[in-house]
């Protein structure tokens, strides 16, 4: 099961959390649904050099919070905070609604898939060759701390008649324990010759309960006893 479905996706509730935040009711999902899928594409299209890996939106009655991680956070924030505050007019405006922005820099971006998967990605869009850009990459992971880390990459690669799929690996990556950190990414490379699709897949380690979390859990069991 852990081969066939996103990393992210089949670790939701267990040790990741939704990108996503709120509640809505059956006659107003769809239309908050398609806002956040707009919002994420309007910030992707205007922030494309800022090394944006994930957007968190969070909805209150009155407000919408957006949660920006990147790996170049001044190029959001701009001289003085100038940046951000005409991100956020035009993101109100736009969506005529009240949108706060927060950024979170990213502490270890040589470790995280989706800068790894873009860097794979711009490289044979200069047509490097692909299996010298995908080592690099796996190098880059392993040297910044990740425990293992696997690329795909599939289409024309090197501008062959027939369509491949190609793996690398470095390391250990455990996609079956619900318990390991795993990041995960798919990029599209832009060629002359047609996309070359890249996934990547990036071991960080086991995730375990903090001892106050086990407590409650703990204290939780005999109450329910």
């Amino acid at each position: 099961m852990g081969q066939k479905v996103n990393p992210k996706s089949f670790r939701l509730g267990i040790i990741t959390t939704w990108d996503s935040k709120w509640f809505a009711n059956k006659k107003n999902y769809a239309k908050l649904f398609h806002q956040d899928l707009a919002l994420k594409e309007v910030i992707r299209d205007k922030l494309k050099s800022a090394g944006i890996t994930n957007i968190e939106i969070e909805r209150s009655a009155k407000k919408i919070i957006v949660n920006i991680h990147a790996a170049k956070p001044g190029i959001i924030i701009g001289r003085q905070g100038i940046a951000i505050e005409d991100l956020r007019d035009m993101l109100s405006k736009k969506f005529n609604q009240n949108i706060d922005v927060n950024i979170i820099e990213i502490q270890n971006p040589d470790a995280d898939a989706h800068l790894l998967g873009e860097l794979v990605a711009s490289q044979i869009e200069k047509r490097i060759a692909y299996r010298r850009a995908v080592k690099m990459s796996l190098q880059k992971a392993i040297e910044a701390g990740a425990k293992g880390a696997k690329v795909q990459v599939s289409g024309r690669l090197n501008g062959v008649e027939i369509s491949r799929s190609e793996f690398f690996k470095e390391g250990n990556i455990p996609l079956h324990t619900l318990r390991a950190n795993i990041d995960y990414a798919q990029i599209n490379a832009h060629t002359t010759y047609g996309i070359i699709g890249i996934k990547v897949w990036v071991y960080k380690g086991l995730v375990f309960k903090t001892r106050k979390e086990q407590l409650e859990m703990e204290t939780a069991k005999v109450k329910q006893s």
